[in-house]
C-alpha cells in the first residue's frame, strides 16, 4: 500500500508475475454509497484495467477479513463480486496453510467482450488480515 493509503498492490509472485494495483478511488454521485476504484493488472505480458463499481466497498475487506479469521481452512471455494460484476474473486483454502485467491477482472458492462484472470497464494491468517486492512484503509480513506 502506498503510504497515504491510496493504492493497494497485490501479487507479484511467481515465474510469470503479474500484480494486480487497486487506485483512484472516487464517489462519482457525491454522498451516494457507490464507490469506484480503479483495478490494474500488470505483467510482463499483460496490461489491463477495469474501473470497478461497489456499494461502499461491497464488503470487499469484511471477506478477505473472514478468510483471515478462517485459517484452519474451508471447504470448496468462496466467492466475492463486485456490484456490478467487474471485479470477482473465488478463494480456495489449500494445505500447508494457503489461500489461493483467483481475482476475475471483467469488462464493463453492456459490451463485456474480454475477462481476465490471475491468481495469488497468501499464507492463511495474518498476511490475509493485513491485506484486508490495506484495502480496509483503501476503500475508507478520504476521496478527493
Amino acid at each position: 500500500m502506498t503510504e497515504d493509503g491510496r493504492a493497494v498492490r497485490v501479487g507479484d509472485t511467481g515465474p510469470r508475475p503479474v500484480h494486480l494495483l487497486f487506485s483512484e478511488l472516487a464517489r462519482p454521485f457525491g454522498d451516494d454509497p457507490t464507490l469506484d476504484f480503479v483495478v490494474k493488472a500488470r505483467g510482463q505480458w499483460v496490461s489491463i484495467e477495469t474501473l470497478v463499481r461497489t456499494w461502499d466497498g461491497d464488503g470487499l475487506d469484511t471477506f478477505l477479513s473472514s478468510l483471515a479469521e478462517d485459517f484452519h481452512g474451508w471447504e470448496g471455494a468462496r466467492a466475492w463480486r463486485s456490484l456490478e460484476r467487474d471485479l470477482t474473486i473465488s478463494a480456495e483454502h489449500h494445505s500447508g496453510g494457503y489461500v489461493h485467491l483467483t481475482w476475475g477482472i471483467h469488462d464493463r458492462p453492456p459490451s463485456e467482450e474480454w475477462h481476465f484472470e490471475t491468481t495469488t497464494v497468501h499464507a492463511a491468517g495474518e498476511e490475509l488480515r493485513n491485506l484486508a486492512a490495506e484495502l480496509h484503509t483503501f476503500l475508507t480513506s478520504t476521496v478527493e
